[in-house]
C-alpha cells in the first residue's frame, strides 16, 4: 500500500487568516489553520498590568502578526511567556518579546539551546525571517503556578509525550486548558521526539482536569472529547507497531502497508512513520524519549512520495 493521496500534492492554497477567539473572559486563543506543520496555536491572558502569553510562532512574520493581534486587544506589555515545549513553531519567536519572562520546563531550555533553529533544515520554501535563539530563563521540573492578577494558571509537566519537555497550562477557575502539542485537532499526532506510551499517560492526566475548553497546539479550539481521538490513534500506532515489530519489519515498510482507516483524512499522515520509529524504540525497551535517528524524518519523506514535508508557515 502506498501513502494515501493528500493535499501535500497541492500548491499553496488560500489559507484562512489567523483567528482570535476569546475562550473565557480575558483569555484568548490565537488559531492558525489548517494547523499542519508549522501552523501552531498560541494564546494569551490579559491582566490589569500586563499580558501572559502561551507560545510564539514558527517564523518572524507570524510571530509579529501574533504580537500585533495582542497589541490590538490591549496596550499592556507581554510580561510573561510560557513555552509548552521546545519545538520551533512554539519558540522561534521568543526573541521578539524582550519584555517577557520566558518560562518553560528545564528540558525545554536545554533542548532549545541544543537544537537552535534545526527545524529550518527540515522544511523548504519558508520565509523564516531573522531568527534568534531565546530559550526559557525561568525553568521548573514538575509544577509552577503563574498568576494573572487573581487568576491562577497552573503549569504541569506531562512529558515525555510529544517531546521530552511538554507542559500544559491549566486555568482551573475557567476550566480552560492550553494543551500544547499533546492535542492535534484534525491533524496526526506526532511523538517521534517523545513517547507513545508517555503520550497516552499524559492524555489521561489531561482528561482528569475536566476541561470544558481545550486550546490544542494545532487545529481549532475544541472540548475535552478530542482526547478520545488522540488516544485512539496512539493505541492504533501501538497495535500496528507490535505486529510489525514481531514480524521483523521496519517502521517505513510497515507504515507503507498500513491502512490508516479513520485517521486517513487527518493532515500530515506521514507522521505514522515517525510514530512507528518511536514505538519500535519502546518495544526494544529503550527509555522513553531516547533520541531517534534522523532516518525517521527521511523515511517520512519517502512515505510522502519523496516530496518534502509540507509547511505553509
Amino acid at each position: 500500500m502506498t501513502a494515501p493521496a493528500h493535499d501535500h500534492d497541492h500548491d499553496h492554497p488560500d489559507l484562512p487568516p489567523p483567528s482570535l477567539e476569546e475562550v473565557s473572559d480575558g483569555v484568548f486563543a490565537y488559531v492558525q489553520l489548517d494547523g499542519s506543520w508549522g501552523l501552531n496555536n498560541t494564546g494569551f491572558l490579559v491582566g490589569r498590568h500586563g499580558v501572559t502569553a502561551v507560545d510564539t510562532c514558527f517564523t518572524e512574520r507570524r510571530t509579529r502578526d501574533f504580537l500585533d493581534t495582542v497589541a490590538a486587544k490591549t496596550p499592556l506589555p507581554v510580561r510573561a511567556l510560557v513555552n509548552t515545549h521546545h519545538h520551533g513553531d512554539h519558540t522561534h519567536g521568543n526573541y521578539l518579546v524582550p519584555s517577557a519572562t520566558i518560562i518553560g520546563h528545564r528540558l525545554c531550555r536545554e533542548e532549545t539551546i541544543a537544537g537552535g533553529h534545526i527545524a529550518t533544515s527540515l522544511f523548504q520554501g519558508v520565509d523564516w525571517g531573522e531568527l534568534e535563539v531565546s530559550p526559557p530563563f525561568v525553568t521548573f521540573d514538575d509544577r509552577l503556578d503563574v498568576w494573572v492578577d487573581d487568576l491562577l494558571v497552573e503549569l504541569h509537566f506531562v512529558g515525555p509525550a510529544h517531546t521530552t519537555n511538554d507542559i500544559v497550562a491549566w486555568v482551573p477557575e475557567r476550566k480552560v486548558l492550553f494543551a500544547g502539542d499533546l492535542v492535534f485537532n484534525g491533524g496526526t499526532p506526532f511523538v517521534v521526539m517523545g513517547s507513545v506510551a508517555g503520550s497516552l499517560a499524559a492524555l489521561e492526566r489531561l482528561r482528569a482536569f475536566g476541561a470544558e475548553v481545550v486550546v490544542p497546539g494545532h487545529g481549532p479550539v475544541c472540548d475535552a472529547s478530542i482526547i478520545d481521538d488522540q488516544v485512539a490513534y496512539l493505541r492504533f500506532v501501538q497495535s500496528v507497531a507490535r505486529d510489525g515489530f514481531e514480524a521483523g519489519g521496519s517502521p517505513l515498510a510497515v507504515a507503507q502497508q498500513t491502512d490508516l482507516g479513520r485517521f486517513r483524512d487527518w493532515h500530515d499522515p506521514e507522521r505514522i512513520v515517525g510514530n512507528l520509529w518511536r514505538a519500535w524504540s519502546e518495544l526494544r525497551g529503550e527509555a522513553l524519549g531516547t533520541p531517534i535517528d534522523v532516518q525517521a524524518f527521511l523515511d517520512m519523506i519517502t512515505y510522502n512520495g519523496g516530496r518534502p514535508l509540507r509547511c505553509w508557515a
